[in-house]
């Protein structure tokens, strides 16, 4: 199975907003996702669904990722709030699967994102992955069994690397 760990857009700075969740994709965070989000379709990525964080800038890319034909369908996960669940996800995504997905893409924050890659490739977070504002980790999980500490990393690339400028 693919999974892609897909974190927000450039967003509004912080105690812009009364509170942090309400804080959405600036006019530059918007158009950087949107051609990321392109790039990504004209590699042919395809996902049989995006689970997004709640917090606006994370539904924001999500729907831009949408938009340009990547999924269908878009859900809202509490786990992938900042601070998320990692458990109570990975028993989610056993779920998931168990009901024939094949290629997902969830839409975070960090440092979660890359901490929960940490996990699934090495078992333990060792905060060394970082993932930039729409950045991409794709991860291979194994066809069965945790994926926790199982899992292969095969694409980690930060925005800049997709863009033509």
């Amino acid at each position: 199975m693919e999974l892609y760990l897909i974190r927000h857009g450039l967003a509004a700075e912080r105690g812009t907003y009364a509170h942090d969740d309400e804080r959405p994709l600036t006019d530059a965070g918007l158009r950087k996702t949107k051609r990321v989000a392109k790039r990504l379709h004209e590699l042919n990525l395809q996902f049989d669904l995006i689970l997004t964080s709640p917090l606006v800038r994370a539904r924001q890319t999500a729907e831009i990722l949408q938009t340009v034909g990547l999924v269908k369908q878009v859900e809202e996960s509490a786990y992938l709030a900042p601070g998320g669940a990692f458990e109570a996800w990975l028993n989610w995504l056993e779920q998931w699967r168990s009901g024939g997905g094949n290629s997902l893409a969830i839409v975070g924050h960090e440092p979660d994102l890359g901490e929960w890659a940490e996990r699934l490739i090495w078992g333990e977070p060792r905060h060394n992955l970082v993932v930039k504002k729409a950045g991409i980790i794709g991860i291979y999980l194994p066809a069965q069994g945790t994926p926790v500490g199982r899992s292969e990393l095969f694409w980690f690339t930060p925005p800049r690397l997709l863009l033509n400028d």
